[in-house]
């Protein structure tokens, strides 16, 4: 990416507003995105949907298991898998 444009490709501009979600974008990138975002349309739709999943998942109260919760999950699987094929 280009450090001293300020027109960007969709390709650019899509990776901007994927650092964007994560808060990664330094103030110039979000400058020139929202430049291309000005007469892009595709770009202004991909940027929507982004946003879109990020207030989603911000939103949601998903919990993961921790590593040994998984583990023992996997057994419980694995021995039913076994029973359920004898």
């Amino acid at each position: 990416m280009s450090k001293n444009r300020i027109f960007i490709p969709c390709e650019d501009a899509n990776h901007v507003c994927d650092k964007t979600q994560y808060e990664d974008a330094t103030l110039w990138e979000k400058i020139k995105l929202n430049i291309h975002l000005i007469y892009c349309r595709a770009c202004r739709k991909y940027t929507k949907n982004n946003t879109k999943l990020t207030k989603i998942i911000k939103k949601s109260e998903v919990e993961c298991l921790d590593k040994k919760s998984k583990e023992a999950m996997q057994l419980e699987f694995e021995k039913a898998l076994k029973e359920h094929s004898n």
